[in-house]
C-alpha cells in the first residue's frame, strides 16, 4: 500500500477523532507525531509511546516536555494492503499507546486484544 506523509498524517487525526471522548479527555501534556519509520530504521514497530507512564508520574507537571505517541507510517503501510485495514491498523496502533500511557502493560493488552 502507499500513502504521502499528508494523508497518511489525515487518516491518523481522523482516527483520533472516532476515539472515545474518556480515552483522550484524560491524556495530559502529550503529543501525537507522525514519522516515516522507527529510528532503528525497520518497519517492526507501528508506533510508540515516549513518555512516563500515568502510573509512574510523582512530581510530573512543572515544565516537562511533552510526551510523545508516534505513529510509524511506514511500517502501516508495509503491514496493510487496503484503506480499511490501514484505518484499523491505525486505530490498533493509537489505543495501544494510549493505554501505554495511562499505566497498561503490553501483558495487559494481549488479554484485552489491542496487541
Amino acid at each position: 500500500m502507499d500513502m504521502d506523509a499528508v494523508s497518511f498524517e489525515q487518516l491518523v487525526v481522523d482516527e483520533l477523532d472516532r476515539l472515545p471522548d474518556d480515552m483522550v479527555d484524560g491524556l495530559d501534556n502529550i503529543v501525537f507525531v507522525v514519522e516515516d519509520r522507527p529510528e532503528d530504521g525497520t518497519l517492526d514497530l507501528l508506533g510508540l509511546y515516549d513518555g512516563w507512564a500515568l502510573t509512574e508520574r510523582e512530581r510530573y507537571g512543572t515544565g516537562e516536555l511533552p510526551d510523545r505517541i508516534i505513529v510509524y507510517r511506514e511500517s502501516h503501510l508495509a503491514v496493510c494492503e487496503t484503506l480499511d485495514e490501514l484505518q484499523d491498523e491505525v486505530h490498533t496502533t493509537l489505543v495501544h499507546e494510549i493505554a501505554h500511557f495511562y499505566g497498561i502493560d503490553d501483558d495487559r493488552l494481549h488479554e484485552l486484544g489491542w496487541a
